[in-house]
């Protein structure tokens, strides 16, 4: 009786042992960050949704050079940039079952990348520069990965819409055009 019952409690814990479901892949609960680009800087956060979906919010500044016949010199000015982006990285599963590193959210990500530009705090070589208050709404397509353990890089390209509230400037109307999407950032998650 006592070889019956070792028997059936050893088969019964192989089962169990080998019956468990490969977990699937996700993104990570919380990650912050510091990205630089050619033209900025900024800080980052990126929460789990779901398993396949991040919200990053972020904060920092974006530069951007001016000039022409107007100018004596060639101007530079550094807006601060408000970004909040809901990241839907696809191919996770996928990159684990090929043994590609998934931490830090490393892979393939769609996002609506909604992004304010305020008046205030602005930086330049020039006195006294303004920006009309303004907010772009860019889908776009990237790609995320990880060097090491906190290393990133990060690339991504969209195109979309920029609204200028140009009426809270004096001016008479509203405006708004096409905004274009290119970035390629490195920085350190921690």
């Amino acid at each position: 009786m006592k070889k019956t019952i070792l028997i059936l409690l050893l088969v019964t814990v192989n089962q169990f042992g080998f019956s468990q479901e490969k977990q699937k892949a996700s993104v990570e609960k919380s990650i912050f960050g510091i990205q630089t680009g050619i033209l900025g800087i900024w800080v980052n956060n990126e929460s789990r949704i779901s398993n396949e979906i991040a919200l990053r919010s972020e904060i920092g500044y974006s530069v951007g050079l001016f000039g022409g016949d107007f100018y004596p010199k060639t101007g530079y000015l550094m807006v601060p940039a408000i970004r909040v982006e809901p990241r839907w990285y696809y191919n996770l599963d996928k990159r684990e079952s090929k043994s590609r590193k998934t931490n830090q959210n490393s892979g393939n990500f769609l996002t609506l990348q909604t992004t304010f530009y305020p008046n205030v705090l602005i930086v330049s070589n020039y006195e006294n520069v303004k920006i009309i208050n303004q907010i772009s709404f860019i889908p776009t397509w990237g790609i995320k990965r990880t060097v090491g353990n906190h290393f990133t890089y990060e690339t991504g390209i969209g195109l979309g819409h920029t609204h200028y509230f140009a009426k809270n400037s004096g001016y008479e109307k509203d405006n708004s055009s096409a905004a274009l999407n290119l970035h390629l950032r490195i920085g350190y998650s921690f």
